[in-house]
Parts: C-alpha cells; structure tokens; sequence
C-alpha cells in the first residue's frame, strides 16, 4: 500500500517533466509501475531499458532534423 502511494506521488511528479501526460495520466502509471516490473522481470526489465533508450535516440535524431535549417 505504502509502495503505490509512493509510486503515485513520483508519477504526478514525473508527468510534469514529460511531454503528454497529465498528473492524472503519472500517478496512474506510477501506480502501476511497480507491479508491472515485478512481473516482468529481468528480461523484460532490460527490454524495457533497450526500448527507452532506443526512443530516446530517435527523439533526439528526429528533433535535430526539426531545428536543422533547410538550404536552398
């Protein structure tokens, strides 16, 4: 019970940093966060951590591509 409550607070928190989620949208993630990870685990944690990085680079490529100025 504890560990939801903590979860939920470190999600509201984490929403305002994130672009498209709302505080509602992070304390239900951070809710469902824990046991979520529980149950994948070690494979499904490294998944997830290959995934995340994977996004964040084409994050990056794609917003270099935005700011990069078209020449004529």
């Amino acid at each position: 019970m504890i560990g939801k409550i903590i979860g939920a607070v470190i999600g509201r928190h984490a929403a305002k940093n994130i672009d498209g989620i709302t505080g509602t949208s992070g304390t239900i993630i951070g809710i469902a966060a824990p046991t979520l990870l529980k149950r994948m685990g070690p494979i499904g944690l490294i998944t997830l951590a290959a995934g995340g990085y994977f996004y964040k680079k084409h994050s990056e490529r794609r917003e270099a591509r935005r700011a990069r100025p078209i020449s004529q």
